[in-house]
């Protein structure tokens, strides 16, 4: 038997986008309001504290009436119009494929239109095609933080189940536009981002329910139906679609070797595994059942929920990752997050810990549990940029965080792991999904744009851009 000494034949090298953090023209093509649209830029905080929270009714009807300037995601990189000029550049690194999403409420404004909005679809046929002609497979994501605002308000997002149809009506529309174009598909971007992103994900406002938590799940619950019924339905429009469960790696170590530490933290990986369990394994595990027991959380399973769970799974794992953390049983059980950093990490200028071993020891976890092929769907290095005095962007720092991801990828790929390709977030520079800020940047290609939306907009190659230049024509044999 042998030891895979490289890359497999035919391993995609891509990179991530999302519509919500790049297209802009947020008013036009017959765009609704999507949840996007209201994350407010927080450069009052420190870094480490830049993230979505939760949002009530008040939050929305302030940020409906606001001063755009302060709401990034509106105005994007404008990729709505540049997205020819931008794909020609993508393409130019040597990537054989692009992940990016189709925001939600370009297809249909309100979430519950009785029919799509054809300049939206028509936008994607273009930029589909754009991508083909140069080179690169599209892998699509159905919601990317991209719910049309009305559901979350009218509706109150996934924990009413009318989403399910919203949903589906949804999907069943662009499986069959793209029918032929697209067969790699994502439906829900990091499903397991319910703590975390909650709002972002789920559009449940807070104020709207008398129990937080059992909202999520019972919001994340609908969505996995959902998810299950739509990927049964492109598998029935096109038999070549491939579907995908995206996590965002968030599997932590324990934060001592005591043993109640380390129950605690692979009960907090369990609750991190448990979607990838519903809809790779197509039904619920009992530990999830015993948390919301014990949590006093009534969920809710309608009649054919089951059914549709083990009748719907995925063909792959997707994954994004960045960092890691620890968890043990102080962490989990009295911290908003279930988990810690690591002091023997550095980390970023936004305290994401700097662990490439750490992706190693999550491919492996995710294949020795699934046993189905896998996808890096998001990696990078966010970081402040500068233009040198010699008018170009020297990254040296983003190439080493990278090139050592890339390593204990191969060190996966030896032991077994069935990984199929690598798509590094950003590969162009975007609103940051978090913070809402430009000048925390992941791209090779740098666009000039502030926090404030000054700027040029001209687009600017980094030194990352040569360097994965080698590392795609080379099919990851140079990395220096």
């Amino acid at each position: 038997m042998n030891i895979p000494e490289s890359f497999p034949k035919g391993f995609i090298w891509g990179g991530a986008l999302a519509a919500n953090q790049m297209e802009g023209a947020w008013k036009e093509g017959g765009k609704g309001w999507c949840l996007a649209d209201i994350n407010r830029a927080q450069y009052d905080l420190d870094p480490t504290e830049r993230y979505n929270n939760e949002i009530d009714s008040k939050y929305i009807e302030k940020a409906i009436h606001e001063d755009d300037k302060l709401y990034p995601k509106r105005r994007g990189i404008d990729f709505y119009h540049t997205y020819k000029e931008d794909i020609k550049l993508l393409a130019g690194t040597g990537m054989n494929g692009l992940r990016t999403s189709i925001n939600w409420a370009r297809i249909f404004p309100n979430g519950d239109d009785e029919l799509p909005n054809e300049e939206g679809l028509k936008f994607y046929d273009d930029l589909i095609d754009t991508m083909l002609a140069n080179g690169l497979e599209p892998l699509i994501t159905l919601s990317h933080y991209e719910m049309p605002l009305n559901l979350a308000t009218k509706y109150n997002g996934w924990y009413s189940r009318e989403l399910v149809d919203f949903f589906v009506k949804y999907a069943k529309v662009v499986f069959n536009r793209y029918k032929g174009k697209v067969k790699k598909w994502i439906l829900v971007n990091q499903i397991n981002l319910i703590i975390h992103e909650s709002f972002n994900h789920l559009g449940i406002a807070e104020d709207k329910v008398d129990n937080l938590l059992e909202a999520k799940y019972q919001g994340v619950h609908n969505e996995m139906v959902a998810c299950a019924i739509a990927t049964k339905l492109a598998h029935e429009i096109d038999p070549e679609n491939q579907i995908g469960m995206m996590f965002c790696s968030n599997l932590t170590y324990p934060s001592s070797y005591d043993p109640e530490d380390v129950f605690w933290n692979q009960r907090h990986n369990q609750m991190e595994l448990l979607y990838g369990d519903v809809l790779s394994r197509g039904k619920y595990p009992g530990f999830a059942l015993r948390y919301f027991h014990d949590n006093h959380l009534n969920i809710k399973f309608y009649p054919g929920d089951e059914e549709a769970l083990s009748t719907g799974t995925v063909d792959f794992i997707s994954l994004s990752y960045y960092y890691s953390r620890l968890s043990g049983k102080d962490a989990y059980l009295n911290t908003r997050l279930g988990q810690i950093p690591n002091p023997n990490l550095k980390g970023s200028s936004w305290g994401w810990a700097i662990d490439p071993v750490g992706l190693r020891y999550s491919l492996n976890e995710y294949w020795d549990r699934y046993q189905k092929p896998i996808y890096i769907t998001e990696n990078g290095f966010g970081e402040y940029d500068k233009v040198s005095e010699d008018g170009k962007i020297h990254d040296q720092y983003r190439i080493e965080y990278l090139k050592k991801h890339i390593e204990q990828m191969l060190e996966a790929i030896k032991d077994g792991v069935d990984l199929r390709g690598y798509y590094p977030w950003g590969p162009i520079d975007i609103i940051s999904c978090s913070s809402s800020e430009m000048e925390k940047r992941y791209g090779f290609i740098y666009v000039d744009y502030d926090n404030y939306g000054n700027g040029t907009g001209e687009r600017k190659l980094k030194d990352s851009y040569y360097w994965y230049q080698k590392v795609t024509g080379s099919n990851g044999k140079i990395l220096e």
